[in-house]
C-alpha cells in the first residue's frame, strides 16, 4: 500500500526544481539569441556546423591556438615542408594538365598557414601566387580572414583551399571565393567526406551536394578521391558568366 503521507514531500522538490529550470531555460534562450551564436543557413543533413563556439571572437581565438602553436609551426616549416610541397606539386601539375590552371594564372591559396601550397604553385610555373591565413608567413602568406577576404572583386583566376572544414560560416567562405574569382576562374577544394576532421574543424561535410548548392554562381566541374593529408575528396568549380537580362 502506498504511503500517502510521503507524496507531498516528493512533489514539492519536483515543483521547486521546475520553478528553477523554466526561468533558467528562458535565460539561456535569450543569451543564445543575444550572442553571435553560429546558426548557419548552410547547415543541412550533409553539412553540419559544430555547436562549440559561443562567439566569432571565440572561434578566431580557437583557430589561432592551432595556427600559432610553435611546435606545429616548427613541424610545418621543417619536417613537413618538402613532403607537402611534393604532394601539392603533383596536385597542381595534374590541374595544369587538365588546363584548369596555367602559368599566367593569378592564384590564391585560402588558409595556407606557412604556404607549402603557394611554393608548390610557384614550382609548377604559377609565379603570381599568394596565400591567405590568420597569421602571415612572408613572403608566401599574408594576413587575412577567409570569411572576409581583403581583395577586390574578380582578382584571381584560380583559388585553392584545403581548410573548408575550418569555416564557421561556409556560405561566407564560398561567397568570398566566388566574389574574388574572375569569371571563368576555377576553385579547387580538398575536403573530408569519409572521415571526420580534427578538433579545430568548425563543420562536418558528408557529401558534395552542399558545396554544389553553395557555389551558386559557379558550375560543378568534377569531384574525385584524393589522398591529401587526411582529406579524401577533390571538388572543382568554375565561375560562370553572369546572365544578362535584356529589356
Amino acid at each position: 500500500m502506498k504511503d500517502v503521507a510521503n507524496q507531498p514531500r516528493s512533489v514539492i522538490p519536483r515543483c521547486f526544481f521546475l520553478s528553477l529550470l523554466l526561468p533558467l531555460s528562458f535565460f539561456i534562450f535569450l543569451s543564445l539569441k543575444s550572442t553571435n551564436k553560429p546558426i548557419s543557413p548552410a547547415t543541412t543533413m550533409d553539412l553540419k556546423i559544430r555547436p562549440v563556439y559561443t562567439s566569432y571572437d571565440n572561434y578566431i581565438h580557437h583557430q589561432l591556438h592551432k595556427t600559432t602553436n610553435p611546435k606545429l609551426r616548427q613541424i610545418w616549416t621543417t619536417r613537413d615542408w618538402d613532403r607537402k610541397i611534393r604532394v601539392f606539386t603533383h596536385f597542381f601539375s595534374d590541374l595544369k594538365h587538365k588546363k584548369l590552371i596555367s602559368n599566367s594564372s593569378k592564384a590564391l591559396c585560402v588558409g595556407a598557414r606557412v604556404g607549402q601550397e603557394v611554393e608548390a604553385l610557384k614550382r609548377v610555373g604559377v609565379s603570381d601566387s599568394i596565400g591567405l591565413d590568420l597569421v602571415p608567413y612572408p613572403p608566401l602568406v599574408i594576413r587575412g580572414d577567409f570569411h572576409h577576404q581583403p581583395f577586390d572583386d574578380e582578382t584571381f583566376d584560380f583559388e585553392f583551399s584545403n581548410v573548408f572544414d575550418h569555416a564557421l560560416y561556409p556560405e561566407k567562405f564560398v561567397g568570398e571565393i566566388q566574389r574574388t574569382l574572375k569569371v571563368d576562374g576555377v576553385c579547387v577544394l580538398h575536403v573530408a567526406l569519409y572521415r571526420r576532421s580534427d578538433k579545430y574543424s568548425a563543420n562536418d561535410l558528408y557529401s558534395t551536394e552542399p558545396l554544389i548548392e553553395l557555389f551558386n554562381v559557379s558550375d560543378f566541374v568534377y569531384s574525385r578521391k584524393v589522398d591529401g593529408f587526411g582529406l579524401d575528396t577533390e571538388v572543382v568549380f568554375r565561375k560562370r558568366k553572369p546572365i544578362i537580362q535584356r529589356s
